[in-house]
């Protein structure tokens, strides 16, 4: 008999089934990612977009149509995340107004809806790009216009329409040169036609079930098929920063002065995106200049959810993400969290996790008690955080080179550490600007960027400041002892590659020095010593390793035992790191 109408019901096991489809395939589609920049993030960015809103409509009970489009527009916009996932949450905030006011969908409902969220999306965007995730939505809404005077059966409309979308998808890379380059399509297109299929299969009774556990990889077929992206790295960022936040409107803001505003986006950057809901206004844009975006957002209200990524660097380590037992399901699951919205126990709204300060460091003293300094760091792996802790840290965000923290969280640490003076140490590149934003954002206390990249580089740092210094001398000092050491990193390639000289193939162990690639082997140990050789110099000292969560005690200490007989003037530190991805984080001072 096929579907001749859509109750609020069966919209909400749509909208839940799409979710969990693109969930399951949001590393496929971050594979696929090489337009507008080849970050690697469309697939969840999108994912944690939908998740938000899906999170909303499934907290609702016997829920009616504008119940449901309420949650679905707001859900997403507020959870949208990156380019692809805000136009995504425009798509949904134009079909959700065709369909708020009817008690059932109908196939002519649907053919509106698609094109007014089609409609919606392209005003959202300054400057639209055929050949994108607009393209296919337009695709689709033209077919669902042609189709709604043929049949009211809306099984056979959806899957017209899905068709439909799938042929306008496979013609994209004649759309962008840079898709046919890398021999994919868009990202966001096969992201949209995933919630598509997964509204299908919710209306059918067929879908991934919400509460379910899945697995985000990739098609067996497809794997390798975006290995073109690694000849991409940087020739397709214009601008460095992809920058995001949402202005809680407290003053004037009309259309005149959204104009204005995105003007003023338009003449610092590009890829940029802004839509307003009642007092929300949802930014994005990529820029050299976050700082000049964020502090005329201000002149508008106050800012939340902020968040900066350095893209090129994004990009180049895409190279040595997901290695074996990376924790990547962790990861995951701390995407999931980010796209619900929620908390899980001490975590922050970007999924990363911070931790209070550990009785040890409390003991003797009142927490209440507003202290002259504190410290901020930036780890992952139980190792790390029992040292950091050791060593004075008041304040740990868990979170590196797969999870960067945001400046928002960073903006929740500075307010839990009771201190007038607060240094952040970011222990990674691509944090160190969130942490500026961070110190721009706060009023009540004097806060200090340490530029620490690297773990060792912040373990360095720290055990080098001194409380009689002034905060400026201490500045000082703890850079320039930081800056004494060589540190190194010891990972796993995901892909071919040629970088820094070094022809890298999948499967490779790489040895990552401060300056760029040092080693490449296929033995983990071997390319150790080497990276270390590297490393070294006439006047070394001391050499720290820090094992990770991958490597056995019994592993390390035959590569401690090594490396003593090797340098016998050098005193040879070992400690349990516990960190995902890298076997070996080193340093030589």
């Amino acid at each position: 008999m096929g579907i001749k109408s859509v109750d609020a019901g069966m919209l909400k096991a749509a909208v839940l089934a799409s979710a969990k489809r693109l969930e399951s395939k949001k590393e496929w589609i971050n594979e696929l990612n090489v337009f507008p920049v080849p970050d690697g993030d469309t697939g969840t960015n999108m994912t944690m977009t939908i998740m938000a809103a899906a999170k909303e409509v499934a907290a609702l009970e016997e829920p009616t149509m504008e119940e449901i489009s309420k949650a679905l527009s707001s859900g997403s916009l507020r959870g949208a995340r990156g380019n692809s996932g805000v136009i995504l949450s425009q798509l949904f905030r134009g079909f959700t107004k065709e369909i708020k006011p009817v008690d059932v969908i109908t196939v002519m409902t649907l053919a509106n809806a698609f094109m007014r969220a089609t409609e919606t999306a392209y005003k959202a965007v300054m400057k639209p790009k055929e050949g994108t995730i607009l393209t296919v939505a337009k695709g689709m809404a033209d077919k669902a216009a042609e189709l709604a005077t043929q049949t009211d059966d809306i099984e056979e409309f959806l899957r017209q329409i899905i068709a439909c979308g799938d042929e306008v998808l496979s013609q994209t890379p004649e759309m962008l040169p840079v898709l046919k380059q890398a021999g994919v399509v868009d990202s966001g297109g096969q992201g949209l036609m995933e919630v598509m299929k997964g509204g299908l299969d919710g209306l059918l009774g067929r879908g991934i079930p919400f509460d379910a556990e899945v697995s985000a990889g990739k098609p067996q077929e497809f794997q390798g098929a975006a290995a073109g992206r690694s000849d991409l790295e940087t020739s397709d960022i214009r601008y460095g920063y992809c920058t995001e936040f949402i202005i809680n409107v407290e003053k004037k803001y009309d259309m005149d002065e959204e104009m204005k505003f995105k003007s003023f986006l338009e003449s610092i950057g590009d890829s940029i995106v802004v839509v307003s809901d009642d007092d929300v206004v949802k930014v994005h844009v990529h820029t050299d200049h976050p700082g000049q975006a964020i502090e005329k957002a201000l002149t508008y209200g106050s800012l939340s959810r902020l968040k900066i990524d350095n893209m090129r660097e994004e990009h180049h380590e895409r190279l040595i993400q997901n290695a074996p037992g990376s924790g990547k399901e962790g990861t995951a699951a701390k995407e999931e969290a980010k796209a619900e919205g929620g908390k899980t126990e001490g975590a922050n709204t970007d999924g990363t996790k911070t931790e209070e300060p550990s009785e040890a460091m409390s003991a003797g003293a009142d927490p209440k008690e507003r202290k002259p300094y504190g410290f901020i760091a930036v780890s992952i792996g139980d190792g790390l955080a029992d040292i950091f802790k050791g060593i004075g840290a008041d304040y740990l965000i868990e979170g590196g080179q797969t999870m960067n923290p945001s400046t928002e969280d960073l903006l929740n640490a500075i307010e839990q550490v009771n201190a007038d003076v607060i240094y952040i140490l970011p222990n990674n590149k691509n944090i160190i600007l969130a942490a500026e934003q961070a110190k721009s954002l706060t009023e009540d206390k004097k806060v200090y960027v340490v530029p620490s990249k690297t773990v060792p580089q912040g373990i360095a740092a720290l055990i080098n400041f001194l409380p009689d210094l002034s905060p400026e001398e201490n500045m000082e000092n703890m850079i320039g002892e930081m800056e004494r050491i060589q540190t190194g990193q010891v990972t796993y390639a995901v892909r071919n590659t040629s970088i820094d000289g070094h022809e890298i193939h999948e499967g490779d162990i790489m040895g990552i020095g401060d300056s760029g690639i040092l080693a490449v082997g296929s033995e983990i140990e071997e390319t150790t010593l080497e990276m270390l050789k590297k490393m070294m110099q006439e006047e070394s000292e001391l050499i720290s390793i820090y094992y990770g969560q991958d490597v056995t005690e019994e592993d390390a200490s035959r590569l401690r035992d090594k490396i003593e007989e090797l340098y016998p003037d050098c005193e040879t530190e070992l400690n349990c790191g516990g960190q995902p991805i890298y076997y070996y984080l080193m340093s030589v001072e």
